[in-house]
């Protein structure tokens, strides 16, 4: 014990007088949260040029710039006599008082980068006003300043990150790793500032070029062409808030959050308040760990934010968090509504979907072939029903949904049936037409779009439904498309709190172990709200006694051990609340139809109609399409018909 002791009291600190630090070891202090990596040191060199007006901007680097990094502007530039006050700590001409330090309006303010940056690396600065004669240059370490050669503008060099502080230097990463954080900061100054021509060298080599564009061109351009092909446009106000960007479709969900860029006042930010929103505005179409792919600008009163919060001006605190993330999450749900009221055909040939967002009035989704690609999209816009009239809608469903009742064992709610003005005869022809059997013969619909999508024609490998429109061809995944809908019928049943429970003749007992044991006892009233009766049958069995009627066909086993699991993962009191989609999902998804079950044509069709009265059909739970369409030019392509 005494020795335990006397290596305690010899690790603290001898007892030292009170001494003011030295200015440089004060910035070195400062420096490690401003300057935490190269990119750090880019990111503030492109955000002072921004703030000088900067319409061009080149970037050097060497080494992922540890060894050198330059940033050059066309910006305002700096008088002679205030460069060495630019060196100095907290000094800035970006504010003057408090006031105006709670209404920021550029990217900058602290007025301590540069300093920090020189007391950690070699730096130097060579600016010129355009009324100067000539540019000036300072060297931080020397503080001469002396004339230079230069156009308007101002170019920051830093050689040698972390010369005198090597501890530092040992906690970077591989020269191509502190490259890439240098890109990625890059990058979300490009997404900020469209407007502004910016290019990247590396070792002498160009390596990244963006010309100014209109925000639309400059996000694309940067996230890709699988997003530039399937993304939602979108732009709403909400009195003093306006949020503008583009949001990328569930089928181009990513693995990571690579792609997700939030800006509040043109500053690049990371957000619990927004990252949440967006999350919640994509449970209902996106599961399975996957990470939507986004660029959103947020504007408001500086007032209403505060971005004094760290260093590093990364973190921002809102005055009414509650109004910024109902902001977010209303208008993102309604354009990602707004996006499953389209169907997004892919192609034949490999080729990814490819939406174009911004030609469709309300940020719909439209599609477009790229030049050359076989089997290219289909022209026409594959509509949902909603585009025929309400009377034929309701009338050309009733039977064939009640074919899916029959065939699938479900009780879907029936299609609400709105006021219309009457059919003609011809069109009363058709559905009687269609009603009386002839929803297996395709060739009846030609030019009727009561039936979007088509006829079934069979299936292929027991996996996939082909079916035939007034368009051309349907490919359908079964179960993705069944998993939908079971997934909007539970979710609407959970919502009235009347999901139908059927009682089994005889009750199912299956083996559990200790922990599923507890979490179903645990649970008993939520387990009931979702239509389940399980009971302890013995220490290591419980009996199911009942489950929810639309899934009374599903492997019982399976199923309570995928909720059991749930409920234990999320905690049963935040199953139903914060994590409702994703226990639905499961249920949905284990008795959706699998693959290998051979389907009869009716059975085809009624699931087709299914999907047609089901909102956000176009995709399953996971963000997966659940169909796509070859229009007849597509087909006549693929065979060089015609040509």
């Amino acid at each position: 014990m005494s020795e335990q002791s006397e290596i305690l009291r010899s690790a603290l600190p001898i007892a030292r007088s009170i001494a003011v630090l030295p200015g440089l070891l004060v910035s070195q202090i400062a420096a490690g949260e401003v300057v935490e990596r190269p990119a750090s040191v880019v990111k503030e060199l492109v955000e002072n040029a921004l703030d000088a007006g900067a319409r061009t901007l080149r970037v050097m680097l060497d080494a992922g710039g540890v060894k050198r990094m330059a940033v050059t502007d066309d910006g305002c530039g700096i008088p002679a006599d205030e460069l060495p006050l630019a060196l100095a700590r907290h000094a800035t001409s970006k504010i003057r008082s408090l006031a105006e330090l709670e209404a920021v309006h550029t990217l900058g303010f602290r007025g301590e980068a540069l300093a920090a940056i020189a007391s950690v690396a070699q730096l130097s600065i060579t600016s010129r006003t355009a009324a100067a004669p000539h540019a000036s240059s300072i060297d931080a370490h020397t503080g001469v300043c002396k004339p230079a050669a230069g156009a308007a503008g101002t170019t920051v060099e830093v050689r040698e990150l972390y010369c005198n502080t090597p501890a530092r230097r040992k906690f970077l990463k591989s020269e191509s790793v502190e490259l890439g954080y240098c890109l990625e900061a890059l990058r979300r100054a490009a997404l900020a500032r469209p407007d502004v021509t910016i290019s990247v060298s590396h070792l002498g080599r160009a390596i990244l070029h963006w010309k100014a564009s209109d925000a639309a061109t400059r996000i694309s351009n940067i996230l890709g062409e699988s997003f530039a092909g399937a993304h939602l446009s979108l732009e709403e106000r909400a009195g003093a808030l306006r949020l503008r960007g583009l949001v990328g479709l569930p089928v181009i969900s990513r693995a990571r959050a690579d792609q997700q860029y939030f800006f509040v006042n043109g500053r690049v930010v990371r957000d619990k308040v927004l990252a949440h929103a967006v999350r919640a505005a994509y449970e209902d179409v996106l599961h399975g760990g996957r990470y939507p792919a986004f660029a959103l600008f947020l504007e408001l009163p500086p007032q209403a934010v505060d971005v004094n919060v760290h260093p590093a001006k990364t973190e921002v605190r809102f005055r009414d968090a509650h109004a910024i993330h109902q902001c977010v999450f209303h208008a993102l749900a309604r354009a990602l509504a707004r996006g499953a009221g389209e169907i997004t055909p892919a192609t034949a040939g490999g080729h990814a979907a490819q939406v174009n967002a911004d030609s469709m009035p309300g940020g719909r989704a439209s599609l477009r072939a790229p030049s050359g690609a076989i089997g290219a999209r289909t022209s026409t816009q594959g509509r949902f029903w909603q585009s025929a009239s309400s009377s034929v809608r309701a009338a050309a469903a009733a039977q064939p949904l009640a074919q899916y009742d029959l065939l699938f064992g479900q009780r879907p709610a029936p299609p609400a049936v709105e006021q219309a003005n009457p059919v003609d005869g011809l069109e009363a022809e058709k559905r009687a037409n269609l009603s009386s059997g002839a929803q297996t013969a395709p060739a009846t619909v030609a030019g009727d779009d009561v039936y979007p999508l088509g006829f079934a024609l069979g299936q292929l490998h027991g996996i996939y439904i082909l079916a035939q429109n007034t368009h051309g061809l349907v490919l359908v995944d079964m179960h993705a498309a069944h998993e939908r809908i079971l997934y909007e019928q539970l979710k609407v049943a959970l919502a009235a709190r009347a999901v139908e429970a059927q009682t089994l003749l005889i009750p199912h007992s299956m083996p559990v172990n200790a922990v599923e044991m507890a979490v179903a006892e645990e649970n008993r009233a939520l387990l009931a709200e979702l239509g389940f009766d399980v009971a302890p049958q013995s220490p290591t069995a419980l009996a199911v006694r009942a489950v929810p009627a639309l899934l009374k066909e599903a492997e019982l086993d399976a199923l309570v051990r995928a909720v059991l699991h749930d409920l234990d993962q999320w905690g049963g009191s935040r199953a139903l609340t914060e994590h409702q989609h994703e226990l639905l999902s499961t249920l949905a998804c284990h008795h959706a139809v699998r693959a290998n079950r051979r389907l009869s044509l009716d059975e085809m069709n009624a699931l087709l109609r299914r999907m047609e009265v089901t909102g956000r059909a176009n995709q399953c739970n996971h963000g997966r399409p659940t169909w796509y369409q070859l229009s007849l030019t597509d087909l006549d392509r693929l065979f060089l018909r015609g040509q």
